[in-house]
């Protein structure tokens, strides 16, 4: 049956059975045949054909796309038992936010090498977002709300944020003691557009819109928001991946709880993306089952913060 889909898809791709059949190498009349058992055996007509035109109906029209997953995770799944035959090697290319990959990825790329030597990584890192198919990536990672895509994703870990200040700037201008009184204070935000799910936004508070704080540095860069949250120039709302070494220092402190910008399906988080079909399937795979242990569950991030006192 898997062949016979193939042979429909390429039909419904040339528009002709002649141009299938000379492909590949055999009678037209044994292309009419693969594509008459499909058709029985779905139990309804997938094309039109008559001496001039070749045309889809319908319901050939909806068993397009689905003839072409099933047929690519097929190529996956085989592509991924021939290279789980032998020692996993060849190149990979890996995509992710220069950020989390300069803190997190490029540790789990270390170890990940230690244990796979003749597998050779490319990693990019950059808040850019790369074609998978154009740019030849086999695994991307991304961050906050994924769209809708025929791409392949992995949740690695939720993305949390905390508020947090310098003891400087506490020190200075006070603690803020609710989530309201952030208005009152001078909060390092966002100068890019849109502002990406979850900042300054909070569960039960402004109708889970975000908070309207204002402040007195904008910036597109989150690490330049970083340090001058570290010097104490005001209150940041950034991901825990990102500031948990900074609290547990104690150059900065965490003003009040977690809280996710929702309850729904949809939530900010980590994801490893990869395109289904691809000949370096099983490698990617290999690659972000090795990312999941890493990071861990919950992400050793926040299993850090989690062993510190509450904040207060």
């Amino acid at each position: 049956m898997i062949d016979a889909m193939k042979v429909f898809l390429a039909a419904a791709e040339a528009g002709s059975l002649s141009q299938v059949a000379r492909e590949r190498s055999v009678a037209v009349s044994s292309i009419a045949r693969k594509i008459d058992a499909l058709e029985q055996e779905l139990g309804v007509k997938l094309l039109s054909r008559s001496s001039r035109q070749l045309l889809l109906t319908d319901a050939g029209e909806a068993f397009v796309p689905r003839a072409r997953a099933i047929v690519s995770e097929l190529n996956d799944a085989r592509h991924a038992i021939a290279e789980m035959s032998a020692d996993p090697r060849g190149q990979l290319t890996v995509t992710a936010p220069a950020a989390f990959g300069r803190r997190h990825v490029v540790r789990a790329v270390s170890s990940f090498l230690a244990q796979y030597p003749a597998i050779e990584i490319v990693l990019h890192l950059s808040d850019q977002l790369l074609d998978l198919s154009a740019q030849r990536v086999d695994v991307a990672i991304r961050m906050g709300v994924l769209p809708d895509s025929d791409l392949v994703a992995t949740e690695l870990a939720p993305v949390q944020r905390l508020v947090c200040a310098s003891p400087a700037y506490l020190a200075k201008h006070g603690r803020p003691q609710t989530l309201q009184d952030l208005l009152q204070h001078n909060c390092l935000t966002l100068a890019s557009m849109p502002i990406p799910a979850g900042w300054w936004t909070f569960a039960g508070i402004h109708g889970e819109l975000p908070l309207p704080v204002k402040g007195n540095l904008r910036t597109d860069d989150t690490e330049a928001m970083l340090r001058a949250a570290r010097e104490g120039l005001g209150i940041v709302h950034l991901a825990t991946w990102m500031v948990s070494d900074d609290i547990i220092a104690g150059r900065l402190v965490p003003l009040f709880e977690p809280a996710l910008a929702s309850r729904g399906p949809r939530l900010p988080a980590i994801h490893a993306l990869r395109l289904p079909g691809r000949s370096h399937a099983a490698k990617a795979q290999l690659f972000i089952a090795h990312l999941r242990r890493e990071f861990g569950e919950p992400a050793y991030w926040d299993v850090a913060l989690r062993a510190m006192p509450p904040a207060g």
